[in-house]
């Protein structure tokens, strides 16, 4: 991958390209994995190469009784090992998010976006808080499109360690 595909613009893309999959595919949605893939390897499968970012988004199938933020999903994420092809990856699952700030406000139901790519340091983590229904009514017919997201460092550092971790594993070290 080449220097301007490794970087932390070339995430932040990734990572708005996966909020508006998993926004389109709607609430109550298991977690989803993407690869990222430096579009250089797969241009000639995609069509609007024209247009393509520097990394592409590719969905891994999870095992069904995968739930978001379960034992499970650490689990089968500490087994995984990514071949060097693979930049990076995202995992996208919805979880509940209390403000911190708010010692007594009740949870909220949220997507939590998680991203790493091999380059150190280069992570991003993006939270869209579900809207209520009374934020529904307030927005018009077309509220539901409208995502807000809210990031920031040291936000679900386990989450981000074990993506890294199966960048930096060996696959013919599981076989």
């Amino acid at each position: 991958m080449s220097h301007s595909e490794s970087n932390t613009p070339a995430l932040n893309k990734a990572m708005l390209e996966a909020v508006e999959f998993v926004h389109s595919e709607g609430w109550d949605a298991p977690p989803t994995l993407f690869a990222l893939v430096p579009t250089q390897l797969v241009i000639d499968q995609l069509a609007d190469p024209d247009e393509a970012a520097p990394l592409t988004l590719v969905v891994q199938d999870l095992p069904k009784h995968i739930l978001p933020g379960s034992d499970e999903l650490g689990d089968y994420l500490s087994r995984l090992a990514w071949p060097e092809e693979i930049a990076g990856v995202i995992l996208a699952q919805e979880i509940n998010f209390r403000e911190s700030s708010l010692n007594d406000a009740p949870a909220r139901p949220a997507r939590l976006f998680s991203g790493v790519l091999r380059t150190e340091g280069v992570e991003q983590t993006l939270l869209q808080l579900r809207p209520t229904d009374e934020e529904l009514a307030e927005g018009g017919p077309f509220a539901e499109d409208k995502i807000q997201l809210r990031g920031g460092p040291e936000v679900a550092p386990g989450v981000l360690q074990a993506l890294r971790y199966g960048l930096e594993q060996d696959p013919e070290d599981l076989d």
